[in-house]
C-alpha cells in the first residue's frame, strides 16, 4: 500500500480483531475523556518513539475528531514507512455512536 485507505468503523473494527494497531492523534484531555478501547495516544511528542518501536507491517489505524485530521496523519505515516495505514472515517464521533461498548476512558471517575 503506497497511500494510506479510509474506511468506516465496521472495517476498522474487523481490523482492530485481527490485531491492528489504533492510534488516536486528538489533544490529550480529548483522548482521557473517551477513546477507542486500546488505543495509542500520538502527538508530536510520542511520534517519533512510537514510529521507532512500531511494526511498519502491522495494519495501523488512524482516528481523530470527525476523521479529517486523521487523514493528514495517515498520509504522513505511510511516508515514513508504515505499509498498511487506515483513516477512519468519522473519527472517533462516529466510532463512540457505533461502538459504545468498544470505547474506554483514561480520567478518573
Amino acid at each position: 500500500m503506497s497511500e494510506f485507505k479510509r474506511i468506516a468503523p465496521e472495517q476498522a473494527q474487523a481490523l482492530r480483531e485481527k490485531g491492528a494497531v489504533v492510534v488516536d492523534i486528538r489533544d490529550p484531555q480529548s483522548f482521557a475523556a473517551g477513546h477507542i478501547r486500546a488505543a495509542e495516544h500520538l502527538d508530536n511528542y510520542s511520534l517519533a518513539d512510537f514510529i521507532a518501536k512500531a511494526d511498519l507491517d502491522a495494519p495501523l489505524i488512524v482516528t481523530c475528531y470527525h476523521g479529517n485530521s486523521s487523514q493528514s496523519a495517515a498520509a504522513y505515516l505511510v511516508g515514513q514507512g508504515f505499509s498498511e495505514v487506515y483513516s477512519l472515517d468519522g473519527g472517533f464521533e462516529l466510532w463512540r455512536s457505533t461502538y459504545p461498548q468498544d470505547t474506554e476512558s483514561s480520567q478518573a471517575d
